[in-house]
């Protein structure tokens, strides 16, 4: 930093998720005054700046470069200059790229501000009508089936609100793999398109849910938030968690073993889990 330049400011700031009314003025005066803008896409975040009359440079930065791009960031930051990150849509570094900037720019010193906006998991949980007082980000569940069954299998026994974003083309296997590892009864919200012209939002169980998006063609285009209810009281929750600890241990150990065991670690009654495959 030359001597009496004082240091820039990184702003992290939130852009619409939909519909462009939703920028905030604060948002929209940062992203025409600062040097540049560092944009995971470069030709999408044109577009909005191109629609409030912006021209700032921007900084192409996604998952494949964020490591080598921060050094770059620090030094303009060092340097004098006031840098705004923004991701495709909503609030950057929630399930997008980013936090290895923050990270740098804090290690160095620098100011890192934020300019709230649109986020669609808080979005989507404001109109769901779940339990929003505790709940839980999960961000996009793995690809394939097998993966994305263990790690809801993680969460089944978890009492907080599950929250997933989603893509169109797995949202109908997702909903069958929520409703194999939750169970049918579980309640669940689906938010589709907030903010946009076709916004959507559905509740029930989740094969209700799951029977809504395979007969509905339309239900199954745009971007989703899927919101699962926690599990319900402790001993549910323990039970839920002690049958899916003695499905794994049975695998490898003695029915009456793997029950001891996943009940001493999940505070279960041992009886009840010998339905899960094992008998006395």
């Amino acid at each position: 930093m030359a001597v009496g330049t004082p240091a820039g400011t990184l702003f992290i700031v939130a852009t619409p998720i939909g519909n462009l009314a939703d920028l905030s003025p604060r948002a929209l005066e940062t992203l025409k005054t600062v040097a540049a803008i560092c944009a995971e896409d470069t030709r999408h975040t044109r577009q909005l700046l191109s629609h409030f009359g912006i021209d700032r440079p921007l900084l192409a930065l996604h998952e494949h470069n964020e490591e080598a791009m921060s050094e770059r960031i620090v030094e303009r930051l060092s340097g004098g200059d006031s840098l705004a990150l923004v991701s495709d849509a909503g609030t950057p570094l929630v399930s997008d790229p980013g936090y290895r900037v923050v990270r740098a720019a804090r290690a160095a010193g620098l100011r890192v501000s934020p300019i709230p906006g649109a986020c669609a998991a808080i979005a989507a949980l404001s109109v769901a009508g779940l339990p929003s007082d505790r709940f839980t980000f999960e961000g996009f569940l793995p690809a394939k089936s097998s993966a994305r069954r263990e790690r809801m299998g993680r969460l089944a026994s978890e009492t907080r609100t599950l929250v997933f974003y989603e893509s169109s083309h797995r949202i109908a296997e997702s909903l069958a793999d929520m409703r194999s590892v939750f169970g049918d009864d579980r309640i669940a919200v689906i938010a589709r398109e907030l903010t946009k012209m076709f916004e959507t939002v559905l509740d029930g169980t989740l094969a209700e849910l799951h029977a809504q998006v395979e007969a509905d063609d339309n239900q199954r285009k745009g971007e989703f938030v899927v919101m699962v209810q926690g599990a319900g009281d402790d001993e549910e929750a323990q039970l839920i968690e002690g049958r899916r600890l003695y499905a794994k241990l049975s695998e490898h150990l003695p029915p009456s073993t793997a029950a001891k065991l996943a009940a001493e670690i999940s505070g279960a009654p041992r009886k009840a889990l010998y339905g899960q495959g094992g008998t006395e």
